[in-house]
């Protein structure tokens, strides 16, 4: 049975995967990227690093805000009735992911707004702005308050983004509970890296690349459980693994998210941190690179699958 799926499966993909579009993968990948950087700025306001000029914290809530920005427009353009989203905001369904994401993106601007603040630019320290900036710093309650929420609000961004999918019953390869923590992950490790890549302090360098090395540990991991959840479930989730495991997404998947995007990085960086090799940039560029294919992945063999 699982033959015959996988052989008619074969025949369809070409025209299918021009009948999809970029834009939700792209839309996931940076929604967990920007929740694992704001987990991470959250923790660097907790351990008061922000006090430290060579912080990169002083820019990754801006990087956050944009990134957000252009995932937001990315969802907006594969909305079917764009003119009436607005209405996502007149109401609260607890049982609907869709309603949670809405909520959570809403409360990600000012969170992210008011942690740029905290080490805002000298040349934007003017008038109320200046005296309010000034005020958050030197108050250790509201970096508290700032990094708390921070994390709790990245947490819940990251693991939506893979709850959003897994909610989707009608599409078997999507049908696990490991999807939300593996997409939390998933943005974490991205989020290091990112950070790895851009931090200017050595110190916060190394500390980001060790991290990593945990979050992609994990990942893999997560990886492992969740297809051996599929193949141990009916035939259904069979053949949905088999997307993956024989099928046409078997290549991209082992080589650009698996290969390259979490193997060869976890040992090179791990080279690196025990200081038996030089840290390189190609190597944060392959994990974020690894993380937006495992969304194309994903959402694409997701719409692929489908209940025999």
């Amino acid at each position: 049975m699982t033959e015959l799926v996988l052989t008619r499966h074969n025949a369809m993909i070409d025209p299918l995967l021009h009948a999809w579009g970029w834009e939700i993968p792209v839309y996931l990948f940076l929604g967990g990227l920007i929740g694992g950087t704001m987990m991470i700025t959250g923790y660097i306001l907790l351990k008061g690093r922000h006090r430290e000029n060579s912080c990169v914290c002083s820019v990754l809530p801006l990087v956050g805000l944009a990134l957000l920005s252009v995932g937001m427009l990315a969802l907006f353009l594969d909305l079917e009735h764009k003119l009436y989203v607005w209405r996502l905001y007149t109401t609260f369904q607890f049982s609907s992911p869709m309603s949670w994401g809405a909520w959570i993106l809403l409360l990600v601007y000012p969170a992210l707004a008011v942690a740029w603040l905290v080490r805002l630019p000298a040349f934007l320290r003017v008038g109320q702005v200046g005296r309010l900036a000034d005020a958050l710093a030197e108050s250790p309650r509201a970096i508290w308050a700032i990094g708390y929420v921070n994390l709790a609000l990245g947490g819940m961004l990251g693991i939506y983004t893979g709850v959003l999918l897994s909610s989707l019953g009608s599409r078997p390869f999507w049908n696990s509970a490991l999807l939300g923590v593996l997409f939390l992950l998933s943005g974490l490790s991205a989020a290091a890296a990112f950070v790895h890549m851009i931090a200017w302090d050595r110190t916060e360098r190394e500390l980001l690349a060790r991290a990593d090395n945990i979050f992609i540990s994990l990942e893999l991991v997560t990886l492992m459980l969740f297809l051996t959840g599929l193949l141990t479930s009916g035939a259904s989730h069979q053949a949905a693994a088999a997307l993956v495991l024989g099928g046409p997404f078997t290549a991209v998947f082992w080589v650009g998210v698996v290969g390259l995007g979490l193997v060869i990085p976890l040992v090179l960086q791990s080279l690196a941190v025990t200081h038996r090799t030089l840290h390189s940039a190609i190597v944060p560029v392959m994990v974020i690179a690894g993380s937006l294919v495992l969304r194309f992945v994903f959402v694409y063999a997701g719409q692929y699958s489908h209940w025999l």
